[in-house]
């Protein structure tokens, strides 16, 4: 049964399902840098902890933001990916980094390690 809602603002409702610090940046990673397995993520320079980051992965999964698949015969190598739900999320986070762009001091876009959207393929820095 889910949990009851706190309010029926759309705003307050999204926060409660994505608003922490670190789901965000977990669908940015697989949406813009194309991570897909639990030690990709572990590399991002936030430095999210091992425990925080399966509970986001589970989380997002639960919420049907992303999916998992096994890449290896050992059952617990996943890749994880983005669910159309989730891709759903792409202008949400292009506009909260064009805002930072603008308006937060010394930010930049990791140029080296972003997907070209149109292939879903890394592009050259």
């Amino acid at each position: 049964m889910p949990e009851p809602k706190r309010s029926l603002c759309p705003v307050a409702c999204t926060l409660d399902l994505i608003g922490d610090r670190w789901t965000l940046l977990v669908i940015r990673d697989m949406m813009f840098f194309g991570k897909q397995r639990f030690e990709e993520f572990l590399e991002s320079p936030e430095g999210i902890s091992t425990n925080i980051l399966a509970n986001r992965l589970k989380l997002l999964e639960e919420l049907g933001l992303a999916e998992k698949q096994p890449y290896s015969n050992h059952a617990r190598r996943m890749n994880y990916h983005l669910t159309e739900t989730g891709k759903s999320l792409r202008p949400v986070l292009k506009v909260i980094t064009a805002w930072g762009l603008k308006h937060i001091a010394n930010t930049q876009i990791p140029q080296s390690h972003l997907l070209d959207t149109s292939t879903s393929k890394a592009t050259e820095p």
